[in-house]
């Protein structure tokens, strides 16, 4: 039983680790592929007028990866169903890798043909006389607003209280990047079509950036603001996702303490079956004793065999933690409420240091749990013990 108890013990200890870091990895990459590693945003909010100029200063910057303009612009779209809270996310030719990764129907290409470019400021001034412009939806937005591929979206852009009018967009494509905030809100659209829907053409409301190392991002912004000056402000996607990040953090130490509890009680049982031995024992230890065993060597005894115990218990707990691990990935066992956690699941990754550190600290403290019982048999008088017997 006290194996046992050290196994599962272990064992939980692995799954926890590995979950919280299955769900800590997830969120970043998901963050990371759908989001840029810095904003370069004017400090007074106003649009970015020369983004083009702007964008190769940042190109020259090293560390920096690709700058290009992008906009993130509210609006309110209808379809065959209920309204809904959409981001549409303006994109030029060459920054929309990722929305195109993550396309399961339709097509970006139309997104970016001349035509659509120049039908958006039509659309913009005509409301719709002229060819409508293109989107990629999220998927989860198209089932609750009701639209497929080659539906037609309304939209009303958030563009400031002067103007409220409906414009439209065919929906050239639907993506699922596996994140709920983003396939529940964005929209693609290409640069030129969220400009003017926003009633500012040609202006920029940020400067997406990509790093070659996203864990060094903080050095990189450094280096932006000193060579972009006062007149531009930076966010790094470390900053925007603090709140967040902290969360999982303290969320995973509570965990693992709570887990740890569960180990030190499975080491207190290697306390109790040592006691009870020593309690049955006691004439064994008192012939020992009498035939010359020291004090340090009838301690041994029963040190070596709680170390013995909690070595088994670690073992198998490492195996049967793995193994779990490997059969949660196998059949994503692991599954939740999307709306909820953002993501439908979490992986399991194990990590080695940390499954070795879960089976010494199981092996410590079944090490230590030896010590009262191992000093009491120490202790016994053997002639007191005989004379009873």
């Amino acid at each position: 039983m006290a194996i046992l108890g050290i196994a599962m013990g272990v064992a939980a200890l692995i799954v926890a680790f590995a979950l919280g870091n299955g769900f800590r990895d997830e969120m970043r990459d998901k963050i990371l592929q759908g989001t840029e590693h810095l904003s370069v945003l004017r400090s007074d909010g106003r649009p970015i007028e020369e983004h083009q100029k702007l964008a190769e200063r940042l190109r020259a910057i090293e560390g920096v990866v690709s700058a290009s303009a992008t906009t993130y612009d509210g609006a309110l779209v209808s379809g065959t169903k209920s309204p809904a809270y959409a981001v549409l996310r303006g994109v030029g030719v060459g920054n929309e890798t990722q929305a195109r990764r993550w396309l399961i129907e339709g097509t970006i290409g139309p997104l970016f043909d001349s035509a659509n470019a120049n039908s958006a400021s039509a659309d913009s001034a005509n409301a719709g006389k002229q060819s409508v412009p293109q989107a990629v939806v999220g998927a989860e937005l198209a089932a609750k607003v009701g639209v497929a591929v080659g539906d037609t979206l309304q939209v009303v852009p958030f563009d400031g209280l002067q103007n409220k009018s409906t414009r439209r967009l065919h929906v050239a494509g639907i993506f699922r990047s596996g994140l709920f905030e983003y396939d529940s809100t964005w929209i693609y659209v290409s640069f030129e079509t969220a400009t003017a829907f926003a009633g500012n053409e040609h202006a920029a409301s940020v400067i997406s950036v990509q790093v070659n190392d996203a864990d060094n991002v903080k050095q990189i912004a450094a280096r932006v603001l000193s060579a972009l000056g006062d007149g531009y402000t930076v966010v790094d996607w470390q900053q925007a996702n603090q709140p967040l990040f902290a969360a999982l953090a303290l969320e995973r130490r509570m965990a693992l303490f709570i887990i740890g509890l569960i180990v030190a009680i499975a080491a207190l049982n290697i306390t109790t079956m040592l006691i009870l031995v020593v309690v049955e024992r006691r004439r064994d230890i008192a012939i020992l004793s009498t035939l010359g065993a020291t004090r340090l060597g009838v301690m041994l005894v029963f040190i070596i065999e709680g170390a013995v115990v909690g070595a088994i218990g670690a073992v198998t707990g490492v195996l049967l933690g793995l193994a779990a691990c490997f059969v949660g990935n196998y059949y994503k066992l692991v599954s939740l409420p999307a709306d909820v956690y953002s993501i439908s699941n979490v992986p399991l990754h194990a990590n080695l240091s940390e499954t070795l550190l879960a089976a010494l600290i199981a092996f410590g403290l079944s090490v230590l749990a030896t010590i009262y019982p191992a000093r009491n048999a120490a202790r016994m008088r053997p002639v007191e013990v005989l004379r009873d017997a």
